[in-house]
C-alpha cells in the first residue's frame, strides 16, 4: 500500500504522527473488526468470537476476525451493530460532559447514514428524541433499514438537506456532524480511498465542512453542544474547522477526559486553542478518526413553528390495539397511509414541527395495520423493543433461521395456527402466518439474505 507522498508530507509536525510507524501499519493489511452491542436486546455473542473491549465504549468488542454477518441471525435481529471502533468514542465524549440519562434532549444526527452514531445515540438516551438525518436518497434508505433493524422507538429518520433545518433556530440540545470528509482515515480498511484523496479534495471538504456547519449551528440551543467528527488527518478538515467554529460560530471548546493508556493523542488548534481527539491505526486499535465538542455559549432564540396535525387511529383501531399494547408505556399512536405507528407522547409537539419542515422517512416505530377487525402485524414492531403482546412464539435453530431470512422453505412442529414472532436466541427476527398447509413468511423481501 503506497500512500500519497504529498499526504504524508501534509501531516510532518502534526502532533501524534510518527511516519515510520504510520506507514508501517498501513502496510500489515491488518483489518480491525469491531461491534457494539445493543444495551437493550441482551444478545450473548459467542465468547470466541470476542477479542476485548473498547475501552471507550461500554458495549463495544474488537472481534478476532470478520466473520459472515450475513449469515448471522443475530446480525438481522439488530443485536449488536458493525462499528469501526474509533467512532464509538462519541459515547465517552458525551458522557464526559453530560451527566445523567438525558430524558426530554433533543438530539440531531445530521450526516447519519449508515447509521452507526444515531443507534448509538438512540440506545445511549433512549428518552431523547434522536432525529437522524441522511441527504442522499439511497443512503437513507440503508439508514432506514439500519435503524429499523435497531429497533428504538425514540428515532426519527429525515432525507433532506442541512439547509432545510434553517427554520429549528434554538431546537436541539445536541448536534452530531459527522462530516463528509476526503477519508484518508479510512486508507487501511479502504485502499480505493487513496486514489480519491487528493490536495484539491481536501480543500473541497474543507469547504464543504464549514457550508454544512454554518447551517446546521444555529439550530443548537444555548448551552447545547456540537459534535463536530471526521474519518481524516488533514489539519485543514480537523483543527483549522475546529479554529473556524470558534472565531466565526463563536463556540466555546469543551475538553473531554481521556485516558493515557487508550493511546489518543489530544491536540490544541494553533489560532483558538480548541481541543481535538486524534486516532491514529499505529497507536491504537481502530482507523484514522477525529473529534472535537463545542458548546453553545450565546443566547438562542427558538422559532415557532407551525404543528402538523397527525392522522389518529379510529376508535375501533385504538380498541382493537389494547390488547397489544397494554405494557406500552408513554404512547401515542399515529396513522402514516394505513399503518398504525407507535411514537413517544413526550415529542408529539417536536414530531410535529418536524413534519412541518422536513421529509420524514420513518418515526417511531411502525405497529401494523387493520384488515377488517384484524391487525396485519408490522416487521418494525418485530424486531423493535418494544413489547410483544398478542401472539406466539416459535423458536428456530441456526439453520432454519437462516431459511427464514432467505424467505425459503422451512417447517416447525407444534406451531399454534395464526401469526408467530420468529425467534432465534430469544429475539425476535420476524413473523410467520401459520395455516393448516403451510407457513406464509413475512420477512421484507427487499431484506432477504442472498448469499448461500
Amino acid at each position: 500500500m503506497n500512500l500519497p507522498q504529498s499526504f504524508i508530507e501534509s501531516l510532518a509536525g502534526v502532533k501524534g504522527f510518527d511516519k515510520k510507524s504510520f506507514e508501517a501499519v498501513h502496510q500489515t493489511g491488518e483489518q480491525v473488526t469491531s461491534i457494539r452491542l445493543h444495551p437493550q436486546k441482551y444478545a450473548i455473542v459467542q465468547p470466541d468470537l470476542l477479542n476485548g473491549k473498547v475501552p471507550w465504549n461500554s458495549n463495544g468488542y474488537y472481534l478476532k476476525e470478520r466473520p459472515s454477518f450475513t449469515l448471522d441471525p443475530l446480525f438481522h435481529a439488530g443485536a449488536y451493530y458493525v462499528q469501526e471502533a474509533s467512532s464509538m468514542f462519541l459515547e465517552h465524549a458525551l458522557h464526559s460532559i453530560i451527566k445523567g440519562a438525558g430524558k426530554g434532549l433533543k438530539i440531531l444526527d445530521l450526516c447519519a447514514a449508515p447509521g452507526g452514531k444515531s443507534t448509538l445515540l438512540a440506545s445511549l438516551y433512549p428518552e431523547a428524541l434522536i432525529v437522524s438525518n441522511e441527504v442522499i436518497k439511497s443512503r437513507a434508505a440503508v439508514l432506514v433499514e439500519n435503524a429499523t433493524k435497531w429497533g428504538m422507538p425514540n428515532m426519527v429518520v429525515t432525507n433532506n438537506d442541512p439547509e432545510h433545518f434553517k427554520d429549528f433556530t434554538g431546537f436541539f440540545d445536541i448536534i452530531v456532524v459527522d462530516a463528509p470528509c476526503s477519508g484518508s482515515g479510512m486508507f487501511r480498511k479502504d485502499p480505493d480511498a487513496i486514489n480519491e484523496w487528493s490536495e484539491q479534495n481536501v480543500i473541497h471538504c474543507s469547504q464543504r465542512q464549514e457550508r454544512i456547519l454554518a447551517n446546521i449551528v444555529p439550530c443548537l440551543k444555548e448551552n447545547g453542544l456540537l459534535v463536530y467528527s471526521t474519518c481524516s488527518y488533514s489539519l485543514a478538515e480537523d483543527e483549522k474547522i475546529a479554529d473556524w467554529l470558534v472565531s466565526e460560530m463563536k463556540l466555546e471548546s469543551r475538553s473531554i477526559q481521556i485516558e493515557n493508556h487508550w493511546n489518543i493523542i489530544e491536540t490544541i488548534s494553533d489560532q483558538q486553542n480548541a481541543y481535538g481527539y486524534r486516532f491514529y491505526p499505529n497507536l491504537l486499535k481502530g482507523e484514522g478518526f477525529y473529534l472535537a465538542v463545542f458548546q453553545q455559549t450565546e443566547t438562542v432564540g427558538q422559532d415557532r413553528l407551525r404543528a402538523v396535525s397527525l392522522v389518529q387511529p379510529s376508535k375501533s383501531e385504538l380498541e382493537g390495539l389494547a390488547s397489544f399494547t397494554a405494557d406500552f408505556s408513554d404512547a401515542f399512536y399515529f396513522k402514516q397511509n394505513s399503518a398504525i405507528r407507535y411514537f413517544s407522547e413526550s415529542f408529539v409537539s417536536d414530531l410535529q414541527a418536524l413534519s412541518s419542515r422536513l421529509y420524514i422517512k420513518k418515526a417511531g416505530v411502525e405497529l401494523g395495520e387493520f384488515k377488517g377487525k384484524s391487525l396485519i402485524p408490522s416487521h418494525e414492531w418485530a424486531v423493535s423493543v418494544l413489547p410483544k403482546n398478542g401472539f406466539s412464539s416459535i423458536q428456530l435453530d441456526k439453520d432454519t433461521a437462516i431459511q427464514f431470512l432467505k424467505r425459503g422453505i422451512f417447517s416447525v412442529e407444534n406451531a399454534d395456527t395464526g401469526w408467530n414472532w420468529v425467534r432465534f436466541q430469544g429475539l425476535v427476527l420476524g413473523l410467520v402466518k401459520v395455516l393448516p398447509n403451510r407457513i406464509n413468511n413475512y420477512y421484507p423481501s427487499e431484506w432477504r439474505i442472498l448469499k448461500d
